[in-house]
C-alpha cells in the first residue's frame, strides 16, 4: 500500500512534467521488441528520452542466436544508424531478458523476475502474433494467455505506472461504428483459454469458425478477448489500450519509408511493382485506413505518460487511426503507389510492367487470377521445367493468392473508428512534446509518404541500392512498349474475333450473301 502511495504522489507531481522529463531515471519493459512495432518504439524512447535508466526487452532465443546475438543484430540495422553515429552511449542501456510470451511466467528466470520486479516502472506490451490465419490455440496463447501472464507479473512489480497495452482497431470489426472503449466478447477469455487446453487441434480446428463468429480470422478474435482479459484481471495495474489500425512504415522517424516485413499490404503492393500481381478484390471507394509506425509509436509513448500522470479508473482506450481526420481511399492508395511511384522508382527484376485493377465482383476477380496470375505462372514454370530451372511461379502465387485472400475483408468493407481520446491527448501535449512525439495524423501528406513508402520497400525490404535506379527505370521503359505492345494485339485479335462472329452472324441472318 505504501509503495502505491508514494507513486501516486509522483505521478501528481509529474502531471505537468513533459513526456521527455517523465521518462527521465524510469525503466521500461517491453515485450514485442523484435518485431516491427517493437524495435520503432526501442529507437524512439532511446533516441527522444535520452535520460532513460533502462530498456528491459523480452526475447527469446532464435536460429542458434541467443538473446544478446539476436540483439545485437537488431542494433546493427540500419533503423539504428542515428543512434549508433550520435549516441552510441543509450545503446548500452538496452538488455535482454531472455524468455517467451508463449510459456508460464514468459519463460523468465527467477532472478530476472525480480530484477523487472524493483526496476520497470512502464510496460509496452507489443508481443502478438500477426498472422491473421494462426490456429487458435497459439493466437490464444500468445495473444490471450501471454497478455494475462504479463499481468500477473506486473501486478508484482512495485513500481509500475502505466501498462500500455496494443491492440488492434479492428478487433471489433463486426461493428462498423468503433468508439475507444471495450466491448463485450463471447465466449469470456478464460473460457476460450480452457478451450484450447483440453481440446485436440482438430476439434479446435472444427470450433474456430464457430467462435470467432462474425470476425475474419483468430487474430482479431483473440485480440478482442486480450482486451476483455485486461478489464477483468489488471486489478490496480494503470492500464491504457492503444489500438492501431493498419500500420505501414515509417512517415519521417528515425527514417522516411522504414519497413522490415511483408504483412499488410506491403507484400502485395511489393508483388504488383514486380508485376506479378494485377488482380485484387478491392472496393475503390472505401476508405484505407493506413497509418504510419512511427505516429502510432509516438502515441503510445505520450499515452504511458498520461496514464501514470493522469490516473483514472477505466482502461483509456486510443484508436490510432487516419479515417476520420485524413482519409484516403483504396483507389487513390494504389493510384498513388502502383500507378505512380511504383513505375517512378522501379524495383529490379521487375517481371512485368506494373499494373493492378481493383474488383468489386467475387467472381469477376476470380476470372482475372486465372487469366493473368494463375495462367501465366504454370507457362513459366513449365518454361523453367524446360530449361532446367527451378519452377517457382506457382508457388509463389498461391501464396499472394492466400494473402490477398486474407485481406479482401479489409479492402471491401469500411469503418468509423472514433477517435477522441486521441485528439484529447494531443491537445494536452505542450508544443515542444508535440512536436517531437508526434501523432497528429491530419499533418500525413499522402503523396509524398507513399513516395517514401515505396523507396523504403526498394531500400529496406528487397535491399536495393539507389544506385541501381537508373537501369531499373530503363527497364520500365521497355516493359512499358512491351505492355503496350501486347495490348495492341490483344485489342486486334478481340477485334479479329468480334468482327469474324459478327460476319458469321450476319451470313446466318441472311443480311451477308
Amino acid at each position: 500500500m505504501n509503495g502505491r502511495v508514494i507513486i501516486d504522489l509522483t505521478t501528481m507531481a509529474g502531471e505537468n512534467t513533459s513526456v521527455k522529463d517523465f521518462y527521465r531515471n524510469r525503466s521500461i519493459f517491453i515485450t514485442g521488441a523484435t518485431g516491427f512495432m517493437g524495435k520503432v518504439l526501442v529507437e524512439k524512447l532511446m533516441r527522444s528520452c535520452p535520460h532513460i535508466r533502462n530498456l528491459y526487452l523480452l526475447m527469446r532465443p532464435k536460429r542458434g542466436q541467443n538473446v544478446q546475438e539476436r540483439l545485437q543484430g537488431i542494433l546493427n540495422g540500419p533503423l539504428f544508424e542515428t543512434l549508433r553515429r550520435d549516441s552510441p552511449d543509450q545503446l548500452t542501456k538496452i538488455i535482454p531478458v531472455a524468455g517467451d510470451i508463449a510459456v508460464p511466467e514468459l519463460g523468465i528466470s527467477t532472478q530476472d523476475q525480480n530484477t523487472l520486479i524493483r526496476s520497470v516502472s512502464i510496460v509496452f506490451h507489443s508481443a502478438a502474433t500477426v498472422n491473421f490465419d494462426e490456429a487458435l490455440k497459439l493466437s490464444v496463447q500468445i495473444n490471450t494467455l501471454g497478455t494475462k501472464r504479463l499481468v500477473q507479473l506486473c501486478n508484482r512489480m512495485t513500481n509500475v505506472e502505466a501498462f500500455i497495452h496494443v491492440s488492434t482497431a479492428y478487433c471489433n470489426c463486426y461493428r462498423t461504428d468503433v468508439v475507444e472503449e471495450i466491448y463485450p466478447v463471447e465466449p469470456e477469455p478464460d473460457q476460450v483459454i480452457a478451450l484450447t487446453e483440453w481440446r485436440d487441434d482438430k476439434m479446435l480446428e472444427q470450433l474456430t469458425p464457430i467462435l470467432i463468429a462474425s470476425r475474419p480470422n483468430t487474430y482479431t478474435f483473440t485480440k478482442a478477448l486480450a482486451e476483455r482479459m485486461l478489464q477483468q484481471e489488471r486489478g490496480p495495474l494503470p492500464v491504457a489500450i492503444v489500438r492501431p489500425s493498419i500500420v505501414l512504415s515509417s512517415y519521417r522517424e528515425p527514417v522516411a519509408g522504414w519497413a522490415d516485413n511483408y504483412n499488410g499490404p506491403t507484400g502485395l503492393i511489393l508483388a504488383a511493382g514486380k508485376g506479378v500481381f494485377r488482380n485484387i478484390l478491392c472496393h475503390e471507394d472505401k476508405v484505407a485506413d493506413l497509418v504510419p509506425v512511427d505516429i502510432v509509436i509516438s502515441l503510445m509513448i505520450c499515452a504511458a505518460w498520461r496514464t501514470a500522470t493522469q490516473r483514472t479508473d477505466t482502461i483509456p482506450i486510443y484508436n490510432c487511426c487516419t479515417g476520420q481526420q485524413n482519409p484516403i481511399t483504396w483507389k487513390k492508395f494504389i493510384d498513388l503507389s502502383i500507378f505512380k511511384y511504383c513505375r517512378l522508382h522501379p524495383m529490379d527484376n521487375v517481371l512485368w510492367y506494373p499494373d493492378i485493377r481493383c474488383h468489386s465482383s467475387s467472381m469477376i476477380n476470380t476470372l482475372c487470377v486465372t487469366l493473368q496470375h494463375n495462367l501465366p505462372a504454370y507457362i513459366l514454370d513449365t518454361l523453367a521445367r524446360l530449361k532446367g530451372s527451378r519452377p517457382i511461379m506457382v508457388h509463389q502465387q498461391a501464396k499472394l493468392s492466400k494473402a490477398a485472400k486474407c485481406f479482401e475483408y479489409f479492402t471491401t468493407k469500411q469503418w468509423n473508428f472514433r477517435d477522441n481520446n486521441v485528439r484529447n491527448l494531443g491537445e494536452q501535449l505542450s508544443p515542444e512534446d508535440r512536436e517531437t512525439f508526434m501523432f497528429d495524423v491530419t499533418q500525413i501528406d499522402w503523396s509524398s509518404y507513399l513516395e517514401k513508402y515505396i523507396l523504403g520497400i526498394r531500400q529496406f525490404i528487397l535491399r536495393e541500392s539507389p544506385d541501381t535506379l537508373p537501369a531499373a527505370r530503363s527497364r520500365m521503359t521497355k516493359l512499358y512498349w512491351v505492355h503496350k505492345a501486347v495490348q495492341l494485339v490483344g485489342l486486334i485479335i478481340m477485334l479479329c474475333v468480334f468482327f469474324s462472329l459478327l460476319y458469321f452472324v450476319l451470313r446466318i441472318w441472311g443480311w451477308i450473301v
